[in-house]
């Protein structure tokens, strides 16, 4: 199958010529790489650097900063300056709430699964647009190091990301302006990095442990004559080097007897005692003692305290490793290689652990910084058909999804994933009592399915009536080699289905598919910015919903001071869901929210005893 590339200045198919970069979104820094007379090489900045702090700063006047300078503000301008988005994306509210304290910023809880914001002054951001800028200050770097545009990526991701978290770092790439034309796992771009395929004709197996500043992933893979085949991956996207600064600052606050809401409260103490943590760990990797003043107050911490600190998160990372060893039917002796990826893995107790572990010295031969951000530029390499020694699989040439509220295009495969390939998502009814619901199938790559090609749409008939939001309805795409599209629905809770037989996959032709993609990367900011309204409205419309239900239900327990500033809250949102300002929808929701939640508790409270009167427990 042929691979489509786009020149989007001269809004052509461009030849394969195009250069195609390689990026590591990191949680602490990230890179771009590209290949120069066969050589990967990871692009340095004005310090000679090739790391960008993964931190963007919004000044006074609203203008974004990113990398270096914004790190300078962490302190100085906490709540305007965002760090560890990576650990954001894919997420809700619900899923970071616990660890809350921890961000100089502000994590809006809208009470939703929906994916979190974070709020600067009067705007809100979701990580998918905060992770975009950074990506653009890539571009920008690599673009003034060639004196040339690039518009084509291979980003990785830990091996560990969900769906979710996969297509938000896709979505940030396009906004960025990147065509992205493969999403990598970190652990495969550092094989690729460290030629391990090349050291025998043998098949080797390979761990690759990768422990980042805010994930870990353990990934055991098979090579051989250039093929990567993972066996099995385990791991944590909630677990890294940000969490070993967490128990430098916990201990810090017990030790020196600091009142623990004082890092809610006072934010730019935290962001300074955060830092303070993260030059200790990074100082304990050389020294075995680390002492510095803050406020006036010391702060002192040796090797023996932090290693018996970061002693059970590092078992975490080893209970990874015996479940993937464990899925992938292997014992150590099998292992012929341990990789160390991330600039976690300076720590010399991780170094250490993992090699006990394994029983073999480990392999960090290359900057772990560095090496995932080189392999995504050999993997960059091989797609643009420089590298023959490497096979690519065959891929699906667009994205394939469906149809949902508001219009929009959800994706259930990706563009580019390989084939054959299985891929579901979970639905539910938006009206009470829904019987029918219909599935109208697209490919593309726009937000709106009004931009893409429809192929096709069945209805699932007989839901037994439930309530709006009850039923769990099952959509599934299998997607055979030979290109045809099968797509199921299964209510899961009566077990009624139905399915549909799509032949039209790759009835596009070459050039109908490049346009597609090139307009996708033309209209990238103005689609972003229609499904970031279209999304809000919905929320809106649902919270109003609920909002007119708890009034109704509850009027009898809220006095009338209550009531009436409800209803005032209830109408400010009607009156911005009929605008097109999607900061001013999230700004209303917010307040609604805000107000509603303690009397919301009240309501469940006095229900709960009424419900409970007379009984025993």
């Amino acid at each position: 199958m042929a691979k489509i590339s786009i020149n989007i200045k001269e809004g052509k198919i461009a030849d394969q010529s195009d250069l195609i970069i390689g990026i590591d979104l990191g949680t602490t820094n990230s890179l771009v790489a590209y290949i120069k007379d066969e050589q990967a090489i990871a692009v340095k900045g004005k310090n000679k650097s090739a790391l960008v702090p993964s931190i963007v700063h919004f000044d006074a006047n609203g203008n974004i900063i990113v990398g270096d300078e914004a790190k300078e503000k962490l302190i100085s301008d906490p709540q305007n300056t965002i760090y560890s988005v990576k650990r954001l994306m894919g997420k809700s509210y619900k899923d970071v709430q616990n660890v809350e304290q921890y961000f100089g910023y502000q994590i809006i809880d809208e009470d939703t699964e929906s994916l979190v914001k974070i709020r600067v002054a009067d705007r809100f951001f979701t990580p998918i647009e905060l992770s975009a800028e950074i990506l653009k200050e890539l571009k920008n770097r690599i673009e003034k190091e060639l004196k040339k545009e690039v518009s084509k990526a291979v980003i990785t991701v830990p091996a560990y990301f969900n769906d979710a978290q996969r297509q938000a770092t896709r979505d940030a790439g396009k906004l960025a302006g990147l065509d992205v034309l493969r999403i990598v796992n970190e652990p495969t771009a550092a094989s690729l990095a460290y030629g391990i395929d090349k050291l025998s004709e043998e098949a080797q197996t390979i761990a690759v442990y990768d422990l980042g500043g805010g994930t870990f992933d353990i990934s055991i893979l098979q090579l051989q004559d250039g093929i990567f085949e993972v066996l099995a991956t385990n791991g944590d996207t909630f677990l890294g080097g940000d969490d070993f600064d967490r128990v430098i600052v916990d201990y810090w606050v017990q030790e020196n007897n600091i009142d623990p809401k004082k890092l809610v409260e006072d934010k730019s103490f935290s962001q300074a005692i955060r830092l303070a943590a993260e030059r200790a760990k990074v100082s304990l990797s050389s020294k075995n003692t680390f002492e510095e003043n803050i406020r006036g107050v010391k702060h002192s911490i040796n090797k023996s305290t932090f290693n018996s600190l970061i002693q059970p998160l590092i078992q975490q990372t080893i209970q990874s490793c015996q479940a993937a060893m464990k899925d992938a039917n292997l014992t150590n002796s099998d292992i012929d290689h341990v990789v160390m990826v991330g600039g976690s893995t300076r720590v010399p107790l991780v170094k250490d652990s993992i090699s006990d572990f394994f029983g073999k010295t480990v392999n960090d031969s290359l900057n772990p910084d560095e090496v995932v951000a080189l392999g995504a530029a050999i993997q960059a390499d091989v797609l643009a058909g420089n590298q023959k020694n490497i096979l690519l699989l065959d891929v699906t040439p667009l994205s394939l999804g469906i149809e949902t509220v508001g219009g929009l295009m959800d994706t259930i495969i990706p563009r580019n994933s390989k084939v054959p390939t299985k891929a579901g998502r979970q639905y539910t009814t938006s009206v009470d009592g829904q019987k029918n619901l219909k599935v109208a199938v697209y490919q593309g790559e726009r937000d709106l399915i009004e931009h893409n090609r429809k192929l096709g749409e069945f209805i699932l008939r007989g839901i037994p009536p439930m309530p709006a939001g009850l039923p769990k309805i099952e959509i599934q795409f299998i997607l055979n080699a030979d290109g045809i599209l099968k797509v199921k629905a299964k209510e899961l809770r009566s077990d009624v289905e139905t399915e549909i037989e799509i032949r039209s996959q790759y009835g596009l032709s070459e050039e109908e598919m490049g346009k597609m993609l090139l307009e996708s990367i033309q209209h990238a900011q103005s689609d972003m910015a229609t499904r970031a309204l279209l999304e809000a409205r919905n929320e809106a419309n649902n919270i109003l919903l609920s909002s007119s239900k708890f009034l109704t239900q509850n009027e009898a327990i809220l006095s009338q001071e209550e009531i009436h500033k409800t209803i005032q809250l209830v109408k400010a949102l009607e009156d911005t869901v009929s605008g097109t300002d999607k900061d001013a929808i999230n700004k209303a929701m917010e307040d609604l929210n805000e107000y509603t939640t303690p009397l919301a508790h009240r309501a469940m409270d006095v229900n709960i005893g009424k419900a409970m009167q007379g009984k025993k427990v």
